[in-house]
């Protein structure tokens, strides 16, 4: 079943279903609710001359009337842009990134070895303590850059421990303040070192969600890393329901023990009636389920809209996208982290993200290659309850320009974004961040 769309917090309103048209693809839209959604703002009236949108035959002229497509004509003293017969794509969403973490435009960093995520997470605080850049000038390096590369919104993650007080919750916002002409983005509060095991990230959390300076908090592993599930997840829900934020946490848990977390959380979700306002990340135990298995578990997922991100790691990790779809949960994609204490790797590149997804599915239908795009472009979207920008009238005109045959080889190619346009203006061009 397909559940309803609803809230996810004190921002938003509801938006109707949608398709990338020619994939067969669809997956459920939700409400808009992002800290800096720049559609509020006036716009004029723009069209792009001579589009192919989603890769049409034959080239339009796409009209855009305060941010959004119309199929109106244009009102005249309209701005007129040429497309040079690109194909239009509906712009990415990076359902799941750590830009607070990132080395991104700075100094080559060599990483050491590191077995657990205690491991991981003191390097973080290491990194942190080594790098002349403050985390606002990082983060807004690597989600200028995203948007250049397409992303029109994400959901950032930022740590919060009392290695870093609220630092990079902070540093995070300033840098999606510097951006809100360009990109939505939801800030998630994540407690990587522990909710429990890291005395004060409690009192952390909870100064986040009252000041309004997140939209949701997170969790991380409350069995393996946390060893208090109990503990953490009731903490964590109490906040969420008393302060009217989301919930996005983190799950690497693989068998018995992922699912028992899982579990965990359906239960909290229904009883604390906090449909739609939960997600989980990674979620490693599903893809190892026989179909009956996970049939089960993805009813419970989909009439309780709980919402997954993955961030196709490799195929046996990934999730079960078209599966989990059938039974309504909205999945997105996301980077994770990029060129930090984890991993050099990483470019904050949806479109590459999307790539990638295909190439560890080992896909090969067109349909399937455009399948990739929707998750990329829509799954996200659906995630952040946002408007699919789906390039239908009285949608956002959040769209790429770039010069490609078709959707399926824009996939396969990763062609470059001649130009980004965030509602209805030209926020990128030739790569550079305008």
């Amino acid at each position: 079943m397909t559940p309803p769309p609803s809230p996810l917090s004190r921002r938003g309103a509801v938006a109707g279903a949608a398709s990338l048209a020619g994939t067969g693809v669809t997956v459920p839209t939700g409400a808009p609710a992002t800290r800096a959604d720049s559609r509020s703002l006036p716009r004029d009236a723009v069209v792009f001359r001579d589009v192919r949108p989603l890769g049409a035959t034959n080239p339009v002229d796409l009209t855009v009337v305060d941010g959004r497509i119309t199929r109106d004509r244009a009102p005249k003293g309209a701005k007129v842009i040429d497309g040079g017969g690109r194909i239009a794509l509906p712009a990415l969403v990076d359902a799941h990134i750590h830009p607070d973490k990132t080395t991104w435009g700075g100094s080559w960093v060599s990483r050491k070895p590191a077995d657990t995520i205690a491991d991981l997470a003191a390097q973080d605080a290491e990194l942190l303590r080594s790098q002349s850049r403050p985390v606002a000038e990082r983060a807004y390096g690597l989600m200028a850059h995203a948007v250049t590369r397409g992303t029109r919104a994400m959901r950032a993650h930022a740590d919060i421990a009392p290695a870093y007080g609220l630092a990079c919750v902070e540093g995070v916002g300033q840098a999606s303040e510097r951006l809100r002409h360009a990109l939505d983005v939801q800030i998630v509060a994540f407690p990587q070192h522990g909710v429990v095991r890291a005395p004060g990230t409690a009192e952390l959390l909870e100064e986040a969600a009252r000041s309004g300076l997140v939209d949701m908090i997170g969790g991380i592993d409350p069995i393996s890393f946390d060893q208090a599930m109990d503990e953490q997840l009731d903490l964590v829900f109490d906040l969420a329901d008393r302060y009217g934020v989301g919930l996005d946490i983190h799950l690497h848990d693989r068998g018995e023990t992922g699912l028992t977390v899982l579990r965990a959380i359906i239960e909290r979700t229904r009883a604390l009636s906090l449909q739609g306002k939960v997600t989980i990340s990674h979620v490693f135990c599903l893809p190892g389920l026989s179909d009956t298995e996970l049939a089960r578990m993805a009813e419970d997922l989909g009439d309780l809209d709980i919402s997954l991100t993955t961030v196709a790691p490799n195929e046996s990790l990934v999730l079960p996208i078209a599966k989990l779809r059938e039974h309504g949960v909205r999945v997105g994609l996301g980077s994770d982290g990029v060129r930090d204490s984890w991993s050099p790797f990483g470019n904050a590149d949806m479109l590459h993200r999307a790539h990638l997804l295909g190439w560890i599915t080992d896909v090969r239908l067109d349909k399937e290659l455009a399948a990739c795009y929707a998750v990329g472009a829509h799954g996200g979207a659906d995630v952040m309850r946002l408007p699919r920008a789906d390039l239908s009238p009285d949608s956002p005109a959040d769209f790429v320009l770039l010069r490609a045959e078709c959707l399926p080889q824009v996939v396969v190619d990763m062609p470059a974004r001649d130009m980004v346009v965030h509602g209805g203006r030209v926020v990128a061009r030739d790569g550079k961040l305008i």
